[in-house]
């Protein structure tokens, strides 16, 4: 069964974030959605370094002692600002509580889940920035003003996520994002050490068709969703985030490729 939050990514991508589509995310849920009202927001709360080391866990749930099933979120979000698209059903982020009336969390509101220890870990410039983007192209979507932007810990005095973030001056920025009054953030630089653009769906050229042969995609020089799929997959193959753009960091790795 497909979901119903399955404009995630599309609405996301088109706040200029990076998104890598987790698979299976459009029929992963605990059940569907009610009326969507707001967005949760959490830290993940593990230790371990990298950029989102928490893909299984909020994926798969956790196991006993304290065993809760997954999905834990819908999108997750990593330490360099990229989206990780988990869910597009009901997911166990919130639990029993009340924000302005809305009393079922898991139901009625988006969990986001972005990788920080919850122990003073700071927040990177750049993941912090994408964390207000996506609450505020969320919000637009679901039709929600920048209230509707809470953390977790004023859903349920349970909790104390996302710790380190101030959500008045969050809610604040979010409103100026909203508002069209703050550019959209850079999180993939646009050009390479050797001059290449960075590449995604929609580029056109000879440095698509080069991608495409190296990836064996019919060499077309349009960077459609096929090409897109390939990308992602080669991504994965060599570790790095799969988010479907040709950046530098996977211009080299195809460099490597091609040697």
């Amino acid at each position: 069964m497909t979901y119903q939050l399955t404009w995630l990514p599309e609405v996301l991508l088109g706040a200029g974030l990076k998104v890598a589509e987790v698979p299976g995310w459009r029929t992963r849920g605990r059940g569907d959605m009610g009326r969507v009202q707001a967005v949760t927001l959490h830290h993940t709360a593990t230790s371990r370094q990298g950029n989102y080391p928490s893909l299984a866990l909020v994926r798969d749930g956790r196991g006993p002692p304290n065993a809760l099933p997954g999905p834990l979120c819908h999108v997750g979000l990593g330490r360099d600002g990229t989206w990780y698209v988990v869910a597009a059903g009901r997911a166990n982020h919130a639990g029993s509580g009340n924000y302005r009336g809305m009393t079922d969390g898991n139901g009625q509101s988006i969990g986001i889940e972005a990788e920080n220890n919850g122990v003073g870990e700071k927040w990177p410039a750049v993941q912090l920035e994408s964390y207000k983007h996506g609450c505020a192209a969320m919000l637009k979507k679901i039709g929600a003003n920048p209230i509707m932007c809470h953390g977790h810990r004023e859903y349920t005095r349970r909790k104390i996520d996302p710790t380190g973030i101030n959500m008045d001056a969050f809610r604040y920025d979010v409103g100026v994002i909203m508002g069209g009054l703050a550019p959209h953030p850079v999180l993939v630089p646009p050009l390479d050490a050797k001059q290449r653009p960075t590449l995604f769906r929609g580029s056109k050229g000879p440095l698509v068709i080069v991608v495409q042969k190296v990836l064996e995609v019919n060499p077309d020089g349009k960077y459609g969703p096929a090409t897109e799929s390939a990308v992602r997959k080669f991504q994965r193959e060599c570790d790095l985030v799969p988010d479907g753009r040709v950046g530098p960091k996977t211009w080299e790795a195809i460099d490597e490729e091609e040697k």
